[in-house]
């Protein structure tokens, strides 16, 4: 799964998602792309459950690229621990994802393959998404 080597705070807050993605939200490397329509974290196995999905659907034709990249630490106590102590320790990692961001791009195949193999990917996904193809 996906994580970053290293980060300069070990936890982080949780923060909110306003607005809509201003950077990543125009294709820029293939010809298909799977399009986020709603605000949540994504989190690194979902990321991997999908790009997985996608690359199965492809039978490893064509070439996917993967725009969002888990770098946000999401801490969690553990189960039956009262309140209070300190906040808990980094459980897994997660992207905050705006809407009109780019989270998967597919080339090197059909129109029909990718947009049945970003539709396996998006099942994967917490969020609503739309298939687009590049306007040129």
């Amino acid at each position: 799964m996906l994580q970053p080597t290293r980060t300069k705070f070990r936890k982080a807050h949780k923060g909110r998602i306003h607005g809509n993605a201003s950077r990543c939200n125009k294709m820029n490397y293939g010809s298909f792309g799977l399009k986020a329509l709603q605000p949540d974290r994504v989190i690194s196995k979902q990321i991997e459950a999908a790009r997985v999905a996608l690359t199965r659907h492809m039978k490893r034709q064509g070439r996917v690229w993967t725009r969002i990249f888990p770098n946000i630490p999401v801490s969690k106590k553990p189960t039956e621990v009262r309140m209070g102590k300190g906040k808990g320790s980094p459980e897994f990692w997660a992207c905050r994802v705006k809407p009109g961001r780019i989270l998967f791009e597919v080339d090197g195949v059909s129109e029909q393959i990718a947009k049945e193999a970003l539709y396996k990917a998006s099942a994967k996904l917490p969020i609503k998404t739309k298939f687009i193809r590049r306007v040129s």
